[in-house]
């Protein structure tokens, strides 16, 4: 829900209201009950960070090396050198 500020004509207050994008302005203030306008102010919306230029999404990034991943056949293989070298000391 969008925040709004507003400042009183009338004794020169400053608040801000939470209201949705559909509802009516305030028309009095909520401290004197004196007439109130709408203040524009900055948006807290910042970009920050990379991801926001094409050359950011290319994903792997040139002389990066590639990561190996494990696979079943050399992990059993492993598993069975292993085995052997124990069968051979037991010998």
């Amino acid at each position: 829900m969008p925040i709004y500020e507003y400042k009183c004509n009338k004794c020169g207050k400053q608040f801000e209201a939470f209201q949705g994008i559909t509802d009516p302005e305030l028309k009095s203030c909520k401290f004197c009950k004196g007439k109130v306008q709408k203040m524009m102010s900055l948006s807290s919306f910042s970009l920050k960070g990379s991801g926001w230029y094409a050359t950011d999404y290319k994903g792997k990034k040139p002389g990066a090396p590639a990561r190996k991943k494990p696979t079943e056949a050399g992990e059993s293989s492993s598993a069975a050198k292993t085995e052997t070298a124990t069968a051979a000391k037991d010998e």
